[in-house]
């Protein structure tokens, strides 16, 4: 099959878009490719669609354990065998996974970048007949990126075992030099770089300077945007406070962060997307994975310390083209907020010392043991034993793990999991109590191949579709479980250290200047950027895409700066539609096309050209040379 045959058979689009097209056919050919494409640029499908048209299965690293599963899903739902690997499954779940693999039952095998340094995982991977590696958030595996992680260093030792596998990199979010540094981490055979413009036509970039109350800011910014909004808090507590105002005051808001169940996230997320809930107030926890066109308006009640994060989320407005607007809230404590956010990232050095000295007090490590170890570890009453504050400790702990002293791994995506251990037709042959006949049937009808490896499963959920307790629920699958019909792991919240390296005294603890210093002046910088973005009187577009290499935008006219300085008005929707018009004669004049489905414009989805362009036949504005 053709890639366009694979997309529309597998997706139902008659065509790519953007610069689908060039990455497909880039890695394709076996080329090492980078792949540049803004917030809803349509990623997954530049490795997806090659990697159904070759021999084998495709590897694809991804940092976020939510959207790997969620990419899981969604190709098993379009009949393709998929499966992940990550941090948390059991060593026979991993077992399972690799080794169906290894017999080519899968086309995708996703994995967390934590599992390749495994002896196992690298020994039963140079058994698979690999396609190609997709390198998923890409700027993570450089230390001047936003989101720099240790882990993702691991990818080239990866390479070395699969010579002949290219490699297809992908990021939203890389300034000039983090591109470079990319290429080189990843071994690039050579420089190979597909970039999509950054700029967003329809998005319409402000700050305001807060006059009265943050909470009465956002609700007149809510009257003056009708539509779905996003409004990003960087609190827990403040997700659910500002949700609970709005609905008093009569919008419909919801709440989500990471600490919510898989349920609460789902259900939530679920109602926002069919507009059910207008507001989605959040944590940076919320969006990646989101696919919903039609959002209006992205505010930012904190001030993000990175214009990288601010970039990314504020791209979530607007995905269908059509007007949308990114407000950044601030006020004279703003700058100095910023600031104090360096400081607990990156807290002195001594100060990360003690962490470490109280860790080994607290889990009661000898001096001189520990190398391997590994112990649970509860952050909250560690934190109140030693009296630390938790966001500083954190931190600590994350300069630790990077520093190379120990591994830290949080359990918050530990859910329980059930695998069914006997066959379908033994499954008959057993006495059920109803109830635990009920969860039988519920587990058959939700989870798809739970014959053959784990499947998550939520006990919440569970008790309220088969009108029982979650009590209920765990007891009957311990039972199911002691009667050998199924393997039932019960969620666990707490987290573990493992300790890398035998326990040293505090005065040697060493962080490495790539580890602390270097990363502490780059975080600076971006801190620098984002209260300069703010201040600034340029263009607002054109300030936050230079920042990513781009320096030949022009002004957007739509920004708060560009409508101060011009006077000018929003655009209308008729003015917009007649921009895009003659967008379109220029582009067939001067790409000499000849056929409609050669129009693309990356800020524009298809769906809005390919009714304009069928207006347009229709009043007979093509040239009749088209087809």
């Amino acid at each position: 099959m053709t890639y366009r045959e694979i997309l529309r058979d597998y997706w139902g689009f008659d065509d790519f878009r953007g610069i689908q097209q060039e990455i497909i056919e880039s890695i394709g050919a076996g080329h090492d490719t980078l792949g540049l494409m803004p917030t809803g640029g349509g990623k997954s499908i530049t490795f997806q669609v090659p990697a159904l048209a070759k021999e084998g299965i495709c590897v694809v690293i991804s940092p976020l354990i939510a959207l790997m599963k969620d990419q899981v899903q969604h190709l098993r739902q379009r009949g393709i065998k998929a499966t992940a690997i990550y941090t948390g499954m059991t060593h026979d779940e991993v077992i399972v996974a690799l080794e169906n693999c290894i017999f080519g039952n899968f086309k995708f095998l996703y994995v967390s970048p934590e599992r390749l340094a495994s002896d196992l995982f690298q020994a039963k991977l140079r058994h698979m007949q690999v396609s190609f590696i997709t390198v998923d958030e890409a700027h993570c595996i450089s230390q001047w990126g936003y989101d720099f992680r240790p882990s993702y260093t691991q990818i080239a030792q990866i390479r070395k075992l699969l010579p002949d596998a290219p490699v297809l990199a992908l990021t939203a979010t890389a300034t000039p030099a983090v591109v470079e540094d990319i290429q080189r981490q990843l071994g690039f055979k050579e420089r190979n770089v597909k970039r999509m413009s950054f700029v967003r036509h329809n998005l319409a970039y402000s700050v305001r300077r807060v006059a009265s109350t943050r909470e009465q800011e956002v609700q007149e910014l809510l009257q003056e945007y009708a539509g779905s909004s996003i409004v990003y808090t960087r609190s827990r507590i403040g997700t659910y406070e500002l949700a609970s105002w709005l609905t008093a005051q009569g919008i419909s808001a919801t709440h989500f962060h990471a600490g919510l169940t898989h349920r609460e996230k789902s259900e939530r997320a679920a109602a926002w997307q069919r507009g059910d809930i207008r507001v989605m107030v959040a944590t940076n926890a919320f969006g990646m994975g989101i696919d919903k066109s039609d959002v209006r308006s992205v505010i930012h009640y904190d001030v993000p310390d990175s214009p990288e994060a601010y970039f990314q989320e504020a791209g979530r407005a607007g995905r269908d083209g059509g007007p949308a607007h990114a407000v950044l809230l601030y006020d004279s404590r703003s700058v100095g907020t910023l600031l104090r956010r360096i400081e607990d990232t990156f807290p002195p050095e001594d100060y990360v010392a003690q962490v470490y000295e109280d860790v080994c007090f607290f889990l009661q490590l000898a001096m001189g043991d520990g190398a391997g170890v590994t112990r649970e570890f509860a952050l909250d009453r560690f934190c109140t034993a030693f009296h630390h504050f938790p966001v500083r400790a954190y931190n600590a702990l994350q300069l630790l793990s990077r520093a190379g002293y120990i591994e830290w791994a949080d359990a918050e995506e530990n859910h329980s999991r059930v695998m069914m251990v006997c066959d379908r037709q033994e499954l008959y042959t057993f006495r059920l109590a109803p109830a635990s006949e009920r969860i039988i049937h519920y587990l058959l009808r939700s989870c798809t191949g739970i014959f053959s490896e784990y499947a998550y499963v939520e006990e919440k959920e569970m008790a309220h579709t088969l009108g029982m307790t979650e009590q209920q629920v765990t007891e009957h699958l311990l039972e199911l479980s002691q009667r050998h019909i199924l393997k039932y792991i019960p969620r666990k919240f707490i987290p573990y250290i493992t300790f890398v390296q035998r326990r040293v005294e505090r005065e040697e603890i060493v962080l490495p200047k790539a580890v602390y210093a270097d990363r502490k002046r780059e975080l600076a910088a971006r801190v620098q950027t984002m209260v300069a973005y703010f201040q600034t009187t340029e263009c607002r577009s054109r300030y936050l895409v230079s920042y990513f290499g781009e320096q030949k935008a022009v002004p957007c006219g739509v920004c708060d700066n560009c409508l101060a300085a011009g006077g000018q008005r929003p655009p209308s929707e008729a003015e917009r539609e007649a921009a895009l018009r003659q967008r379109i004669l220029d582009f067939i004049e001067r790409e000499g096309v000849t056929s409609l489905l050669q129009i693309h414009f990356p800020d524009v989805p298809d769906s809005r050209v390919g009714e304009l362009l069928h207006r347009m036949m229709k009043e007979e504005q093509l040239p009749p040379f088209l087809t």
